[in-house]
């Protein structure tokens, strides 16, 4: 079989696996968190170059006032989210051991709003890609990439199809569930904004099944717009993986090395759409999300709207403090979420959900030898060898795990250590061996 071949087969979405819900908040409407005495905004919340600060130790800024930005491409401004005083500019390191500037501000609790926000004037393709770059936003689903530059692919007449995740597989985590029932006029003239300025002829809504309320509000929608659809998926773990729903709803296969756009398709998340909207409006950048605050240790489960460089701690404190002492909190969801071991760090662009379980819930098994069962294999959407991955990390055979391994096409989705009976930390090998294979290739 040629290498073509071998990469278009391992990049097709073939395998999922069943996780618990959990979705305790569906049915919570958006709580807005008052103010906090203080906020603290990393220079980087989004994949890319980080922003510089752009401000100094004494200044007074107001709410939405531009702090960091850079002239990089790949990257997205960074507002202040309260107004105050700017206390301090130190350094940073985020749960992923980077290292970057952070602007803390002390809130004055008046939120008087910077006279820099007001509504863009848009009357062409570029003057949209201009106010997306300059809205700050950045995918809201978690991945963080600028969506100025997903929405400016290189070649923009290949591209026919908006796919909108709303798919929200990750368990207990309800925010884009909550903005489909709270805004779906948002988001709906969101999908309409970027079809018209990106010249794009068809949209696809897809939502898993688990979600019939916001299948039935936004498939009624769609029947008046030409060109959108609701597509039902099945409610399964990872549809909402970017290129698990791509294939799910167009069958058109993301192979490695590949971006959606060269398969036609550009995707967004249900919240960044409905932003889009909302900035175009009324000119406030991203200064607040809505995080799904949930998990055995937390006294009162909320969905509640956040704003930008708030602490975790806080967050908590709002949903009633700890019930029970927790022993894990995660950003993001407990499938693909990072483990949080400071509860002063701060909510970023892409974080969508504080998990905190208990010391019943955080129960981590003891590992034990691989009985090569072959469950990791059926469970990878992919069909990525993860025992094998594993193994060739350890011996450090960086061709074979960039090579016939495929290990760079591992979206870390932790179907393979969901599903172990050893309940080997393959993720963690599959992180650990990426890392290993980006070192490899930047000394050649």
């Amino acid at each position: 079989m040629e290498e073509n071949d071998v990469s278009k087969f391992v990049a097709k979405p073939l395998h999922s696996i069943s996780v618990p819900h959990y979705k305790n908040t569906m049915d919570s409407g958006t709580e807005i968190m008052p103010v906090p005495e203080k906020v603290l905004l990393p220079m980087i919340q989004h994949m890319g170059a980080p922003c510089e600060p752009v401000v100094k130790v004494g200044d007074l800024v107001k709410v939405g006032q531009l702090i960091g930005d850079t002239d990089a491409f790949m990257s997205a401004p960074i507002y202040s989210s309260v107004s105050g005083k700017v206390t301090s500019i130190s350094e940073f390191i985020n749960p992923m051991g980077m290292r970057t500037p952070a602007i803390a501000i002390e809130s004055d609790g008046e939120q008087a709003i910077s006279e820099d926000v007001r509504p863009p004037e848009v009357h062409s393709k570029e003057d949209f890609l201009k106010a997306v770059r300059k809205s700050g936003l950045v995918g809201l689903g978690g991945a963080g990439f600028p969506t100025h530059v997903k929405l400016n692919p290189k070649d923009p007449d290949k591209v026919d199809t908006l796919i909108v995740n709303a798919a929200e597989c990750e368990p207990f985590i309800t925010a884009d569930y909550r903005e489909m029932m709270e805004n779906p006029d948002d988001i709906m003239d969101g999908i309409k904004l970027v079809m018209h300025y990106l010249n794009i002829k068809k949209c696809i809504i897809g939502i898993e099944n688990n979600k019939p309320r916001a299948i039935k509000l936004l498939s009624k929608m769609a029947e008046k717009e030409r060109g959108i659809e609701v597509m039902t998926l099945k409610s399964v773990y990872p549809q909402g993986a970017e290129k698990v729903l791509i294939y799910n709803s167009t069958k058109r296969v993301v192979g490695e090395g590949m971006i959606p756009a060269d398969v036609g398709v550009i995707p967004m998340n249900v919240s960044s759409v409905a932003f889009v909207a909302r900035y175009i409006k009324t000119g406030m950048p991203l200064i607040s999300r809505r995080l799904t605050v949930d998990g055995s240790a937390v006294q009162t489960p909320k969905n509640v709207m956040v704003p930008l460089g708030a602490s975790f701690q806080s967050v908590i404190d709002f949903c009633g403090g700890f019930k029970a002492e927790p022993k894990e909190v995660f950003m993001g969801g407990p499938m693909m979420g990072i483990d949080v071991f400071n509860l002063e760090y701060p909510v970023i662009k892409n974080n969508n959900a504080i998990i905190a379980f208990d010391e019943r819930q955080a129960v981590h098994a003891k590992e034990s030898n691989c009985i090569r069962c072959g469950r990791c294999v059926a469970a990878c959407p992919f069909n990525l060898m993860p025992a094998a991955i594993e193994k060739a990390y350890h011996l450090k055979q960086v061709d074979a795990l960039k090579g016939p391994l495929k290990v760079m096409l591992c979206m870390e989705c932790g179907c393979c250590s969901y599903v172990c009976p050893a309940k080997r930390q393959l993720v963690a090998t599959n992180k650990l061996a990426k890392n290993l294979v980006r070192k490899a290739t930047t000394k050649k």
